[in-house]
């Protein structure tokens, strides 16, 4: 593979366009679900990059089905290697959402959902339903994991089927606080297993 390709696709074969100012993204990882308990990426394990190599790293969720109805898409980090996710961190929430009946439209800060230097899951968004034509999809950016300096930000945007019929779209940010360097993401349902879907990681190029 050479150069960057034309369009801005997030797949897997290879370079992906960047934002404007250069760089590209390149693809790491790709983890398929088939009734998983959870889908982790750790540092050194199977091809598997999240250290130095790149300043930025992107994971986006394909079509990220549960087993179970009226749950909660969550994520967490590790400091050694993927033996625990249990970083403290910090979060905001805000999102929209809108029935298929034309009804339920809102848009708010979501205070429930906040974290303040908790250890457990942080949740992309909630609410998920398992239908069969339901899914949750959108992606999340993680800034710097392997500093040994500063917290580990992170920005995520998702669209999910809530289970009462809605479109939901859900805005987090937040930082993992450590100062030691996260190695390990792991990305998992509040309850059941993940049904179907793909995770992939790139890094960005600078």
């Amino acid at each position: 593979m050479s150069g960057i390709i034309a369009q801005n696709t997030l797949d897997n074969s290879g370079l992906i366009k960047a934002p404007a100012g250069g760089g590209a993204w390149n693809f790491i990882k790709k983890l398929t679900a088939s009734a998983s308990g959870d889908l982790s990426f750790v540092d050194g394990t199977s091809d598997v990059v999240l250290d130095s190599t790149y300043k930025e790293y992107l994971f986006t969720f394909n079509n990220i089905h549960p087993a179970t109805d009226n749950v909660q898409f969550m994520h967490n980090g590790s400091i050694d290697t993927g033996s625990n996710y249990n970083v403290v961190k910090t979060n905001t929430v805000f999102e929209a959402e809108y029935g298929e009946g034309g009804g339920g439209g809102t848009l708010g800060y979501i205070s429930t959902h906040d974290i303040a230097q908790g250890t457990g899951n942080a949740k992309f968004t909630y609410n998920c339903g398992n239908d069969n034509d339901q899914s949750v999809s959108g992606k999340m950016q993680l800034f710097s994991p392997s500093s040994t300096v500063f917290v580990k930000h992170f920005l995520t945007v998702v669209s999910n089927s809530h289970n009462s019929d809605m479109i939901k779209n859900t805005y987090t940010a937040g930082y993992y606080n450590t100062t030691s360097a996260l190695d390990a993401m792991q990305f998992t349902f509040s309850s059941g297993n993940i049904d179907l879907g793909d995770i992939c990681l790139y890094g960005l190029t600078t």
